[in-house]
């Protein structure tokens, strides 16, 4: 079967470490199903696996992805079962162990899949299941977000902050969305966020949920816009992994901080009807064919997608 794979990753040049070609079918363990994917989406994890930072190579890439399983069309949950006794959503993702989703057939866990929500076209079904999920977490599980809220995304442009602002307006909450490109500001108003700010701009009124994917570069403003008893959601640090905290405002504002990554099955499936019951499309930025994921990739690397970068691999 064809896959976009990695043999050598290379910490320089991680997207010519991409190799698209012929690779062995995977062989389904007991208890698990055979997937015929039709298409995929990038992730900044497939970057940090071709830079050998993540997984172990040789590996197919991919954890996002949707198909045909036993005769249904399906998304694929994209993390394998919680360790027992592990009290967090995310164990390991599919393709750090070998069984990515960028190919013409995966396995996954049985169950380890959901209904496709009919309105969906295979690229905006493949955009859901690591960033969106991520996303529902953050503001449902971890946040309690409610109706009549206000959210603030730290960063706008990435599939996290592009779930966010539609998951949060499906919901009935306000949206407030930061970037420090222009032309990023105005697509987050295209999408639906209610105000757009340059990075560390002083929000009009502080807010009851911040959504931080940035670190260092946001973090103060983030603690600095959060009202008191407001929540602050960590997804993760692209601007790096040490940020100085303002604990004076943690305390006296009564600021809840959480840590939050990927999503049990549970909320995976809550998270797919919900987008079915609301009739919400991810935005996807652009799809390639299989052959082209260098593309894609690179694209990813320079910043400069406005929602998924998907794969159409059939």
């Amino acid at each position: 079967m064809r896959a976009a794979h990695v043999t050598t990753p290379s910490a320089e040049d991680p997207v010519n470490a991409i190799e698209v070609g012929n690779v062995d079918i995977p062989e389904a363990p007991d208890g698990w199903s055979r997937v015929e994917i039709h298409a995929g989406a990038l992730n900044m994890h497939d970057i940090w696996m071709l830079r050998g930072v993540a997984g172990g190579a040789p590996c197919v890439l991919g954890s996002d992805g949707a198909g045909i399983c036993d005769g249904e069309e399906v998304l694929v949950h994209p993390v394998l079962p919680a360790t027992a006794g592990r009290g967090v959503a995310h164990s390991v993702l599919l393709s750090d162990r070998g069984y990515g989703l960028l190919a013409e057939q995966a396995v996954v866990p049985a169950g380890g899949v959901a209904p496709k929500p009919a309105h969906l076209t295979w690229e905006e079904a493949a955009s859901i299941p690591t960033a969106w999920l991520t996303a529902y977490r953050m503001l449902f599980t971890k946040a309690g977000l409610q109706a009549g809220q206000t959210v603030l995304v730290q960063g706008a442009g990435g599939g996290v902050s592009t779930a966010v602002i539609a998951l949060a307006k499906a919901a009935g909450a306000s949206v407030i969305v930061t970037s420090r490109s222009e032309a990023k500001r105005e697509r987050a108003l295209e999408a639906g966020a209610d105000a757009a700010l340059r990075t560390d701009e002083r929000v009009p009124d502080l807010v009851d949920v911040v959504i931080e994917s940035v670190g260092p570069a946001t973090f103060e403003h983030s603690v600095k816009s959060a009202k008191a008893g407001g929540t602050i959601v960590v997804c993760g640090a692209s601007t790096g992994f040490t940020a100085p905290i303002d604990l004076a405002r943690l305390f006296a504002r009564e600021l809840t901080v959480h840590g939050s990554t990927m999503g049990t099955r549970e909320e995976f499936a809550a998270l797919v009807a919900f987008v079915g019951e609301h009739t919400i499309r991810p935005l996807v930025d652009s799809t390639v064919a299989l052959d082209d994921v260098r593309t894609a990739a690179q694209r990813m690397l320079d910043g400069d997608a406005f929602g998924k970068l998907c794969v159409a691999v059939r």
